[in-house]
């Protein structure tokens, strides 16, 4: 079978190949997985990288989720085979895959190859997340990079829950397309000063919670944007800088700035909060409450244009690999 494989550590474009590799068998509560189509996620480049929070075991494969057919059962597994599940694993980006049996969801019919590709993720993430910032009906929330898939998700619960959102921008291009989706005020950080903007748009009080991706100075400046006892909430550090805290602010304000992984946030809630995030996540996806757009498709074999395609600026869409 082929396979996306990195021997070394450096930039994607760089050390992923495809190789061919024996077809793996399931061991003990796994299965094996048909692959159809898996995304290219922030996370998935910053792993490559040794960025991330789940170290690579060279030779490593690639790719943290994706949609297939079970294909064989491992001991201990009652699962049907020829059934349609979304997954997570190490090494998606793959004709086949083994993951945990407990890392399957059962795709329904209604939700297309390309939604189910994306369903874990940024949906679960983005999920979690807004619960997480405590934001009620009527407040603010703000995201940084919200020009990105996972901003796109939050924008559009934030606005089923009737919470108003800001989302910083670097370029104007996409602006219609976020208001479209529900975004209340969007702020241009290259042309407008972030705080200024915000004191205006919130008559003076500022957002309740900030879900930051970006860090460095885009997230040194939002801090100056949280209300009295507000919550910074940083999933990634898109420009690889980390943030000044402001301890004065920090003090005078009672702020709270913390780290989300949605890993461990899955294993600290307790099953019942797991179930219905499940639960909400596959409803609004299958009934397409909530878009997931998909850009471009790529093979195996062309993965390092996927991956650079992948790292453009501007983008509107995932971009998927499908073996």
């Amino acid at each position: 079978m082929k396979s996306v494989i990195f021997e070394q550590i450096g930039r994607p474009v760089d050390i992923l190949n495809v190789t061919d590799k024996a077809l793996p068998e399931p061991g003990p509560n796994e299965v094996r997985i048909k692959v159809i189509a898996a995304p290219i996620n922030p996370a998935d480049i910053m792993f490559v990288q040794n960025l991330y929070g789940i170290r690579p075991k060279l030779p490593s494969g690639a790719g943290f989720e994706g949609v297939g057919v079970v294909d064989a059962v491992g001991e201990g597994v009652e699962l049907q085979t020829g059934m349609r599940v979304s997954f997570t694993s190490i090494g998606t980006w793959s004709e086949y895959a083994i993951a945990h049996h407990r890392a399957l969801i059962p795709v329904p019919d209604a939700m297309s190859d390309d939604v189910a590709a994306q369903l874990f993720v940024n949906p679960f993430t983005a999920y979690a997340m807004v619960q997480e910032s405590g934001v009620q009906e009527g407040g603010w929330l703000m995201l940084t990079a919200a020009g990105s898939a996972f901003g796109k998700m939050v924008i559009q619960l934030c606005k089923k829950r009737g919470i108003k959102t800001i989302g910083t921008v670097r370029r104007d291009d996409l602006n219609d397309e976020l208001k479209s989706l529900g975004l209340t005020e969007v702020i241009n950080v290259e042309t407008e000063q972030l705080a200024v903007r915000v004191k205006d748009i919130t008559g003076g009080k500022g957002v309740s919670c900030i879900l930051d991706a970006v860090g460095g100075h885009t997230a040194t400046e939002a801090q100056k944007c949280l209300s009295k006892g507000g919550t910074m909430l940083i999933y990634g550090l898109l420009s690889l800088q980390d943030p000044e805290i402001n301890v004065g602010l920090m003090i005078f304000r009672e702020l709270t700035i913390k780290g989300f992984w949605l890993s461990d946030w899955m294993q600290r809630v307790d099953s019942q909060t797991r179930q219905d995030v499940a639960q909400n996540v596959i409803s609004m996806l299958a009934s397409g409450e909530i878009q997931l757009p998909v850009e471009a498709t790529y093979s195996l074999d062309q993965i390092k244009e996927a991956v650079e395609y992948a790292d453009r600026t501007g983008r509107w869409g995932k971009i998927l690999m499908k073996p």
